[in-house]
């Protein structure tokens, strides 16, 4: 053994170095039978596979420009970083954008911009920007305003890991902003202070019966035992999947998320393509009335748009009986934080600047805008991109990967993998362990506020006092060099309809104002915080 060992210990690094090459050949050429370019190239092989596996981080960082990569390129994620560390987020020399690009987005300033008086709600708080509208004003027990025009879209806890959704739910409360919690269920991390939109599809996850069906009592406990929990959302469909269900495997079913979800541990669960509660149009509103009666909270869904025939089916039957949605959350098709089949993601379902108009057009043709609160949510999450939102109808956004940006996302793309290497979208503890929570609601908190601000300020430079007031005729958008730039009114044919708003004074005083909003606390506080520039 001695001499064995000496033998081995007298063999240089290079020899050793020569000898793993030489096997690494062997075994690509007469053993493995996977791969053609390890068999044709054995060892070289090797270094284009693992060129291909860093090629997104290389493109990322290194050959992309700044405003090339998709969803989010460079600048716009530096924006959000900006923003939520409470940076400079301005850029010099102007702008880089090709405006001579198709729907580029032109904001028509006025030229005397709105005046914010010393007695404006705005001057001691720059921040407040409540919604203009009430979700089931007149028609369910507890109403709610968000007190936030920004808010946090639908991500379950299991897609999120439990910091990151602890994190945004406690930025949401500091920003008076409400959390909607994704087909997960409502999990501990949702009740850390942030108002709460209950959301729920097909699954059913958390009010689900033995059966997996929908249950009522579930539903009713969870309510009085929740009273952070505002409204509720039932999802149609999302613009990650729309008509497409999902399985959860049993293997990422923990004990916790099992008992959140009201399903068995270790256990593969399949949320179908359709819901067991209701099958047809007036069966879903049947199915919202029923819920809004027993909970006397707001009722509302979501969903990506592509035929529109049910939908004019729902509005004639909301127009003609007074029931159905308080809210209807509209989902771009663009693809989200949900993992999805690239033809899902890619082809299915409109995009949400199509989707929007084409379901608002609907409801406004039967008279029905000032009882629903329209809810935009696709990658709207930039004040530019918001007020031209507002401008076709919506009264409040949703951003989901924004937000997941703001607490450290780093769009590694990987978030159907649990390999997040942030910890954001990953239920893996040691990657999750980077992820300081206090650190991280701030952030949240500061890119809602700097948001709100910004959106604001492009408001008054359009002569308004709340972004519900810009119209169709506020913003052009470039179609190509025959048609150069027309309103969106001419574009999308329709004018919004005008939304009732009297004062910013008004909406603070609100008795259904969410958010847990105290005007002597944001007063304080924004006397002691900086405001920036």
């Amino acid at each position: 053994m001695d001499s064995i060992l000496s033998f081995l210990g007298a063999i240089s690094w290079w020899m050793w170095l020569i000898l793993v090459v030489v096997l690494v050949a062997i075994y690509d050429t007469f053993i493995q039978k996977k791969h053609i370019i390890l068999k044709n190239f054995p060892v070289v092989g090797h270094f284009r596979y693992m060129l291909e596996s860093i090629g997104p981080e290389l493109r990322q960082y290194i050959v992309a420009n700044n405003r090339e990569e998709l969803p989010f390129n460079r600048i716009e994620r530096g924006w959000i970083y900006a923003s939520a560390k409470n940076e400079n987020n301005y850029e010099g020399f102007g702008t880089d954008r090709d405006i001579n690009q198709s729907h580029y987005i032109f904001i028509n300033n006025a030229m005397i911009p709105y005046k914010v008086e010393k007695d404006h709600p705005n001057a001691k708080d720059p921040y407040f920007l409540a919604c203009a509208k009430v979700m089931g004003a007149g028609r369910r027990a507890r109403p709610y305003r968000p007190g936030s025009i920004i808010n946090v879209s639908a991500m379950s806890f299991g897609s999120l890991s439990a910091k990151a959704v602890e994190s945004l739910n406690r930025g949401c409360a500091k920003a008076y902003a409400y959390h909607n919690t994704g087909e997960g269920g409502l999990s501990p991390y949702h009740k850390k202070g942030g108002d709460v939109v209950f959301h729920f599809g097909t699954g059913y996850f958390g009010v689900r019966s033995e059966e997996g069906g929908f249950s009522m009592p579930k539903m009713k406990k969870l309510v009085s035992e929740n009273p952070q929990v505002r409204a509720i959302e039932v999802k149609l469909s999302q613009g990650a999947k729309p008509g497409k269900g999902g399985v959860l495997p049993g293997s990422k079913i923990t004990k916790e998320i099992a008992e959140i979800r009201g399903v068995k541990q270790g256990e593969d669960v399949l949320s179908p393509p359709n819901h067991k509660a209701f099958s047809n149009v007036p069966e879903l509103i049947d199915f919202v009335e029923d819920i809004a009666t027993e909970t006397g909270l707001p009722v509302g869904i979501k969903a990506a748009i592509g035929k529109l025939d049910a939908w004019r089916e729902l509005a004639e039957i909301m127009a003609s009986t007074g029931k159905g949605p308080d809210f209807i959350t509209v989902d771009g098709g663009e693809g989200g934080t949900g993992a999805a089949p690239p033809s899902f993601a890619d082809h299915v379902a409109l995009p949400w600047v199509y989707g929007f108009s084409d379901i608002y057009k609907i409801f406004k043709e039967y008279k029905l805008t000032d009882r629903v609160v329209f809810i935009g949510s696709g990658k709207l999450g930039f004040p530019a991109k918001a007020a031209m939102a507002f401008a076709m109808g919506v009264d409040c956004i949703n951003v989901a990967r924004e937000a997941m940006l703001a607490v450290g996302c780093i769009q590694a793309k990987v978030c159907h993998n649990n390999t997040c290497p942030t910890g954001v979208a990953t239920q893996n503890k040691w990657l999750q362990r980077g992820i300081n929570i206090e650190d991280k609601a701030e952030r949240t908190h500061y890119y809602f506020k700097n948001f709100k601000k910004e959106l604001l300020e492009i408001t008054r430079a359009c002569g308004y006092e709340h972004p519900a007031q810009l119209t169709m005729d506020d913003v052009d958008i470039n179609l190509g060099d025959k048609n150069l730039t027309q309103t969106l009114a001419d574009v999308y044919g329709y004018n919004k309809v005008a939304v009732p708003f009297k004062s910013t004074k008004a909406l603070m005083k609100c008795p259904d104002l969410g958010g847990n909003y105290n005007k002597k606390e944001v007063a304080k506080e924004i006397d002691m915080d900086d405001v920036r520039y």
